[in-house]
């Protein structure tokens, strides 16, 4: 009774729910690719619990040097004071590199905060990241993954701060000489601007594009009770604007196919799980097994190869005989 997956360009993409963290489709989830804005999810969790929205600052000169060239910018002005909830805004709604500029200078420095985001990764599982520009701007050796995004996103809207910051449509941030003026978040889907039509139910989480890594989107959307987070990265088709509506056929396949496929793997299947003593808890250790009953291995197994990365879950699927190939296809192409 599921529905047939949509053609999806995207070179990477996974559809979960954001609840139980199930993975009920992907496609090469764990490629390494420039993630462009879609890792200031990752700054906001690193950084959003230490530095409370009501905190004032004056921006000094030093914090906004460095910002990339064709950066996107909201428009902080060196000798404005800002409330930190007006920075964050300018990070979700206008996806701003100078007002992540000025709140990694507050969280201690771009290094140490490119540090604090890796750190945070890894603590979630999301070992496909590897940060070097805390603003997503391109710089070598800078990549996520679809799975990795997917994990991020989830992991904001547990946040009551994040998910209002990244469903908030418009706000009025302040400009030169005491007035404020209007911005708009730049995602499509939740917008509708641009002649893409809004995605109802849509609460987030955020956009991105540089000329490297292309159009890329973390989207998480709740109808009936269900809350499903969807990941695209770089769609080959369509222009522009296909990352929204390749997000949207996606979304809505979740939706139809939510409890009737098998899970293909997990978000929470590559998390730390510390335990008593000083030895680290191996990957396959971690996987818990169910009461003995009809299936349970191959439930373990599933999970487990979930930790190797999607090839393995669809080659485990595939040997299972699994009821659902077709939508754990990890192809390498």
């Amino acid at each position: 009774g599921a529905p047939e997956l949509p053609d999806v360009s995207a070179r990477s993409w996974l559809v979960a729910d954001a609840r139980t963290g199930e993975v009920l489709a992907a496609h090469d989830a764990h490629r390494k690719l420039p993630p462009a804005s879609t890792l200031k999810t990752l700054f906001a969790l690193a950084v959003l619990p230490s530095l409370p929205g009501g905190i004032r600052h004056r921006v000094e000169p030093r914090e906004l040097r460095g910002i990339g060239s064709g950066s996107s910018l909201v428009g902080v002005a060196e000798g404005r004071t800002y409330r930190v909830t007006d920075l964050w805004r300018g990070v979700f709604l206008s996806s701003g590199n100078d007002a992540v500029r000025v709140l990694a200078a507050l969280n201690g420095g771009w290094r140490a905060t490119a540090q604090r985001m890796q750190a945070k990764a890894r603590s979630l599982g999301a070992l496909d990241t590897r940060v070097v520009s805390p603003d997503g701007y391109d710089a070598p050796g800078q990549v996520s993954s679809a799975y990795d995004l997917a994990v991020f996103g989830r992991a904001g809207l547990r946040s009551p701060d994040f998910a209002r910051y990244c469903a908030t449509v418009e706000a009025d941030f302040p400009g030169r000489g005491g007035w404020d003026y209007p911005i708009r978040n730049t995602n499509r889907l939740l917008t509708g601007a641009d002649g893409v039509e809004r995605y109802r139910g849509l609460i987030g989480v955020k956009n991105g594009y540089t000329s490297r890594a292309g159009h890329t989107l973390v989207a998480a959307a709740r109808k009936g009770g269900r809350t499903l987070v969807v990941t695209v990265m770089n769609p080959r088709e369509g222009g522009g604007f296909a990352v929204y509506e390749e997000a949207r056929s996606l979304l809505d396949w979740g939706f139809g196919a939510a409890g009737r496929v098998e899970p293909v793997g997990s978000l929470d299947a590559l998390r730390a799980r510390p335990r008593p003593g000083p030895d680290p808890v191996p990957v396959a250790a971690a996987v818990a097994a169910p009461d003995p009953g009809p299936g349970w291995a191959e439930t373990v197994t599933i999970a487990a190869a979930a930790a190797l990365g999607g090839g393995a879950v669809a080659l485990v699927l595939r040997v299972l005989g699994g009821r659902s190939v077709r939508g754990g296809r990890a192809d390498r192409g």
